[in-house]
């Protein structure tokens, strides 16, 4: 398949939907490398479907009976053992954010899938760990 596209995708306005992030360098037009790419595009994207991760997250745990009013550490443990082996739930992450990427990402990010996956799986893994709270009120709505 060839680098370019076959449909046109509404890349300013996928863009002005992206949040800042405090200390960020501005962004290139086109990351070069992949560790431009998860700061400069897969951060921001993770922090604007901040929300929808955790209700995701949410609801598979309901899904899969991980009861959430454990503590803590034991709660991590079971979101990390969760998060690292339903292919369903890491597939819905993964598209909760590359389907915000602008033609020029998709582009970058077809040969660097692997790679990137696993960057933003990383990501989102911390934001919910370190979400706890508001993913058990989630969780109790």
């Amino acid at each position: 398949m060839s680098d370019t596209l076959l449909f046109a995708r509404p890349d300013a306005a996928l863009l002005a939907l992206r949040p800042a992030i405090v200390g960020q360098p501005p962004a290139l037009p086109t990351p070069a490398t992949v560790a431009d790419f998860q700061h400069q595009v897969l951060r921001p994207l993770l922090k604007l479907q901040h929300p929808v991760l955790l209700a995701t997250v949410a609801d598979f745990s309901h899904d899969y009976r991980l009861p959430l009013a454990r503590p803590d550490a034991e709660l991590s443990a079971a979101l990390t053992e969760l998060l690292a082996r339903n292919a369903r739930l890491r597939a819905t992450l993964t598209g909760l954010v590359v389907g915000h990427f602008t033609q020029a990402e998709l582009v970058f990010y077809r040969p660097h899938r692997s790679e990137l996956n696993r960057r933003l799986l990383d990501l989102a893994q911390q934001r919910v760990l370190s979400s706890l709270a508001e993913l058990r009120r989630l969780a109790a709505n």
